[in-house]
């Protein structure tokens, strides 16, 4: 079974070419991907999870 990979927040937002305000307002209105917070309050978002909302978002559109 393959590693699960954990992207760090400025990854996420230089791959969805959005600001990190932008990106939090989405998030806290339930439209952007499942977010994690560590115990040392850093973000990481699965590559997963972020492949799984990109494909929605297509669908959606």
């Amino acid at each position: 079974m393959p590693k699960q990979e954990y992207l760090k927040l400025p990854a996420v937002l230089e791959e969805l070419d959005m600001s990190r305000s932008a990106f939090t307002r989405m998030v806290a209105r339930g439209k952007g991907p499942k977010v994690i917070k560590l115990p040392n309050n850093q973000l990481r978002v699965s590559r997963s999870e972020l492949d799984a909302w990109w494909a929605a978002q297509e669908v959606a559109a």
